[in-house]
């Protein structure tokens, strides 16, 4: 027997809350009722239903009030407003707070129940979809732990051996069978580094991350990617230029995966860039965010590339001589700076070079950076 959906109705009315329950109950529907916002909130921790009517106008909580709070703690949860006072801009207010839809007051039983079903079909299809995201979530963790034990664990013990067996034999290979055995070595090393940086991809546990979460100056990650990706720039003849804004607000993150981020991108920007030019790091904030800027006068990415840049093992078309990589940094950038609820994005010209830009919401506050040496 099919389980019985739950909708919650928070109205101060009473006749409103009798129409609803009336029109709405059935076998296929229970009707929970609250009279106030705080009694809303409560049953609705209580309940977790499918569906929410919340009128906008009551005492004490106001509906926009609750739906924020709905929001916060329950982001997924599917809420239709109903306002007596039918205004457009407070149906426009409710649906950029998170609302799915409003019902003006009065309304018809038909009006109800249509509005009801199209708000339970998406808290269906919602419910669909993070069930699946979930699946996915664990089908990729599972697979991530057989990769690492049935193919990392023996390929590591390939690459001992291979490394005892190149000592031991040193001085009994001919010239040609030492540059062979090399060349098994240096394979046998990349399929472990691809390894890694696949599994680092899908290792990467958001809960636990976050909660090493703090808030961190900007100013202090590209100093810190900057000194480790120097010596490269250097051999190349490269000069990183980096421009900090003052009084930079802090971000809420990791200050370690955040470097590697910054550290990913700069590495790329020393890779695909022509020797002797100069790779450009800008911090600065915009429309509420903080952003970091990475941009080169390298070869660039053609633009069919670009779509595909941040998947796994993707790699452009356009590469240096010499260039080596397995095409996993740029989808640990992406996945890491998605776990501070940022985005990642890219604006290359071929033969002109790359531009790179990391948003992250702002923090509260500015966080004191480390002094830099000159």
């Amino acid at each position: 027997m099919p389980l019985k959906h739950t909708i919650l109705v928070i109205d101060d009315e009473e006749v409103v809350l009798d129409a609803c329950t009336q029109i709405l109950d059935s076998r296929d529907c229970r009707v929970a009722l609250a009279n106030n916002g705080a009694e809303g909130l409560k049953r609705l921790e209580e309940l977790q239903p499918d569906l929410v009517f919340l009128d906008l106008k009551m005492p004490g909580l106001s509906g926009l009030e609750v739906l924020e709070r709905i929001r916060a703690k329950l982001p997924l949860m599917v809420v239709i407003v109903i306002t007596g006072y039918a205004t457009v801009s407070s149906a426009v207010e409710a649906m950029k707070k998170g609302a799915f839809d409003f019902l003006p007051k009065p309304f018809t039983p038909d009006e109800l129940r249509l509005i009801a079903r199209r708000g339970l079909e998406h808290s269906r299809l919602v419910q669909q979809t993070t069930a699946l995201r979930r699946e996915k979530e664990m089908l990729r963790e599972n697979f991530a732990a057989i990769v690492s034990h049935e193919l990392k664990s023996p390929l590591g013990a390939l690459q001992q051996n291979l490394y005892a067996l190149a000592a031991e034999l040193e001085d009994k290979l001919a010239e040609e069978q030492q540059q062979r055995f090399a060349r098994l070595q240096a394979r046998v090393d990349d399929l472990l580094k691809l390894i890694h940086s696949w599994l680092r991809v899908y290792s990467v546990d958001i809960n636990k991350l976050k909660e090493t979460f703090q808030p961190v100056a900007l100013a202090d990650i590209v100093a810190r990617a900057v000194e480790y990706t120097q010596p490269h720039a250097t051999r190349k003849g490269l000069q990183i230029e980096t421009s900090v804004a003052e009084g930079m607000p802090s971000v809420i993150g990791d200050a370690g995966s955040l470097t590697e981020v910054v550290t990913n991108l700069l590495g790329n920007a020393v890779k695909y860039s022509f020797p002797n030019h100069k790779i450009r790091v800008r911090v600065e904030t915009r429309n509420a965010e903080a952003l970091i800027a990475v941009a080169d006068t390298g070869v660039g990415i053609a633009k069919e590339d670009v779509p595909r840049l941040f998947q796994d093992f993707a790699r452009g078309q356009a590469q240096p001589e010499g260039a080596t990589g397995c095409g996993m940094g740029l989808a640990i950038s992406r996945r890491i700076t998605e776990v501070h609820g940022g985005t990642i994005t890219v604006e290359s010209e071929p033969g002109q070079g790359s531009t790179f830009t990391i948003y992250l919401p702002l923090g509260q506050g500015v966080v004191q950076s480390s002094p830099t040496p000159v």
